[in-house]
């Protein structure tokens, strides 16, 4: 419905636990028909098993979310240690307990939350205000799921947001908490810094033949040339079935003719209301009293009292109310249908009865109408080709992967066949190596790991025959096969003299200038020399930079305060090694402070809600058995 009426005080609340909690964030409710599937189970919560098919699908939605925000430069072996595997289970773990939670509290939700929910996904409203059916299917078929599915989850969501919601309320943090912590961030160091660069040590590296020789030894994997092959690839898709297709004129039509109240704009209605809340759960008495209360503002409008004013004062809808009520345009399906149908029966300028809905009694004025528009043929013609063909090929998607499945196996030393069979073009890749192929981006198919696995398999290396079709998501079937293999080599000395050269300097004059750096950090600490050859003093706060790093930051605020002049020294991203003198701490003055205080006190809120969450969670598992598999969530041979 409205703003101020969809976006409940508990969502709002929700949304700091998914802010703080990104476990949500990434990896979704899962579907309620897979509590039921028979896969091989990697933790049990309670009664409830979380199956290795769930885990792969958390890991993959995780991948692709992490694609989206990156702009896809994102490398699939992030997500391919032990570490990432683990926290992807333990967000698991952690949702089925909070699913479970709230099944145990019997929160339900009803249709129209749900309904309200999906009408607040981004850019599933068209611009005349109807609700993009087509859209809001296609998403769901990117990423692999139905509507049922979808809205089971979303189902459960809503469920586990409705949990306590003390949670996620703002604590209270003591003001004293708030000065002295403001005071430390605030605060500032004059410095003056002495750099002892790998440069000022490269002539005192031994760069004998007997000394590159050594490191040449010693450091072979850098020196080694690779595994890596030419490969020929042909990719499967619904856009290449789509192309195929031939249309009739007449069936384009008829689909037109029969789907006309799609290609039309809906009527929209402007209102403004008085709202009267009632609680859930309210006595007969209480919506009595409600309704009384609306009744009793019908009559005043009715007499000339001014609606607009009314609204303002009277309306407990905090979202409209300060603008008399109005609520803008809308189309019929973005209100609940009580509210929808009286909007809907007024002339424009009229003034409804009581309505009542599930959020209470309101009184509604209409204050504009747009009429529907319904748009010509000729303009959404390449709108409905391109929808019929999208469908079509969805049936004839199966049975062609099936095809082509065949024929690669069939005539594996050769991608011609399978390619003349759908009108498709091989593609060529140099420098492809198990790990991936070299200036392709992270989602190309020569970058997943299961087509990489069969792509270097022992048949296909020594035989250079196609790969089965191997699935690489996003519906792309995919085979390949090796045109050329050059096996991994170490490059002998005499051809890589330089680069060893250029590595050992490197390597030892940093190791040097480190060495130097701690030695004279030690010496001034303790009063053995005296601070020489440090550049003009300059005034740091704890934002790191260039020329200053954070490890250096962390250590120049760590000097004791009371002892200055102070010393401290860290490393820096060139090499070299870094040592400051601290020699005053300036304090902020009232006015920064008074300015910036607001913002540490919102940061510690943040932290307490994230301490008070986090324990939330921790007893809501802690009321269940919880096994975790860990030995189940490895990967597989052909992950590996």
């Amino acid at each position: 419905m409205f703003d101020s009426i969809r976006k409940h005080q508990r969502l709002l609340q929700f949304v700091l636990l998914i802010l703080i909690f990104p476990a949500f964030a990434f990896f979704g409710i899962q579907g309620y028909d897979r509590f039921l599937s028979d896969g091989d189970g990697v933790a049990r919560v309670g009664d409830s098993d979380i199956t290795r098919q769930e885990f792969d699908q958390a890991r993959q939605r995780q991948l692709e979310q992490m694609r989206q925000m990156l702009g896809g430069q994102v490398d699939p072996a992030m997500l391919d240690n032990a570490g990432i595997r683990a926290e992807i289970l333990e967000g698991l773990v952690t949702q089925r307990a909070l699913q479970l939670e709230a099944g145990d509290q019997r929160i339900v939700v009803s249709d129209d939350s749900l309904r309200r929910a999906i009408l607040a996904i981004p850019d599933l409203v068209k611009p005349d205000g109807s609700f993009d059916m087509e859209r809001y299917r296609a998403l769901l078929a990117a990423q692999g799921r139905n509507e049922a599915m979808f809205e089971a989850e979303l189902r459960q969501d809503l469920a586990m947001q409705a949990l306590p919601g003390a949670i996620s309320q703002t604590p209270i943090v003591p003001d004293a908490l708030v000065e002295r912590v403001a005071r430390l961030g605030e605060q500032t160091r004059e410095v003056r810094r002495r750099v002892l660069a790998p440069a000022d040590f490269a002539s005192s590296v031994d760069t004998s033949e007997e000394a590159l020789k050594r490191y040449h030894e010693q450091n072979a994997a850098a020196f080694e040339t690779p595994e890596q092959a030419r490969v020929e690839y042909l990719v499967l898709d619904p856009a290449a079935i789509e192309s195929t297709i031939q249309l009739n004129p007449d069936e384009v039509r008829a689909y037109y003719e029969q789907n006309k109240a799609r290609y039309a704009t809906a009527e929209q209605r402007r209102a403004s209301h008085i709202l009267i809340t009632v609680d859930e759960g309210a006595s007969d008495a209480d919506r009595k009293a409600a309704r009384d209360k609306a009744q009793a503002l019908r009559d005043k409008i009715a007499g000339g009292a001014d609606f607009a004013e009314l609204a303002k004062t009277e309306s407990q809808d905090p979202g409209s109310a300060p603008s008399g009520g109005d609520l803008g345009y809308f189309s019929a399906s973005m209100m609940v249908k009580p509210f929808a149908d009286a909007a809907f029966a007024l002339k424009e300028g009229e003034v409804s009865q009581v309505v009542e809905t599930e959020f209470g009694y309101h009184v509604i004025k209409l204050t504009g109408i747009r009429p529907g528009v319904e748009r010509p043929f000729q303009t959404v013609r390449a709108e409905i080709e391109a929808e019929i063909r999208k469908q079509q090929s969805a049936g004839r998607f199966a049975e062609a992967a099936e095809s082509f499945s065949n024929l690669v196996y069939e005539q594996a030393d050769t991608l011609q066949p399978a390619a003349e069979r759908f009108g498709l073009k091989p593609q060529t890749a140099e420098k492809v190596r198990r790990d991936g192929a070299e200036g392709l981006p992270p989602d190309h198919p020569l970058n997943q790991p299961r087509l990489l696995e069969a792509l270097f398999s022992a048949d296909s290396l020594a035989n250079r025959r196609n790969t089965q079709a191997v699935d690489v998501g996003g519906g792309r079937l995919v085979s390949a096969r090796i045109l050329e293999h050059s096996p991994a080599r170490r490059q002998p000395f005499d051809e890589v003299r330089e680069e060893v050269r250029k590595q050992l300097v490197a390597s030892e004059s940093a190791q040097a200038a480190r060495k130097a750096g701690e030695a004279l950090l030690a010496d001034l600490r303790s009063g053995k020399t005296s601070p020489e050859g440090f550049d003009k003093a300059r005034t740091l706060g704890r934002a790191p930079s260039d020329s200053v790093p954070a490890q250096a930051i962390e250590a120049i605020f760590r000097v004791d305060s009371q002892k200055l002049p102070g010393y401290a020294g860290a490393p820096m991203p060139d090499g070299g090694y870094a040592v400051f003198e601290v020699s005053r701490v300036i304090e902020a003055d009232d006015k920064v402070l008074a300015e910036r205080k607001p913002l540490y006190k919102r940061q510690l809120e943040q932290a307490y809600s994230q301490a008070a969450l986090g324990a939330y969670v921790e007893a809501v598992k802690a009321r269940r058995k919880i096994v975790r598999h860990e030995q189940a969530i490895a990967p597989t041979p052909v992950e590996r």
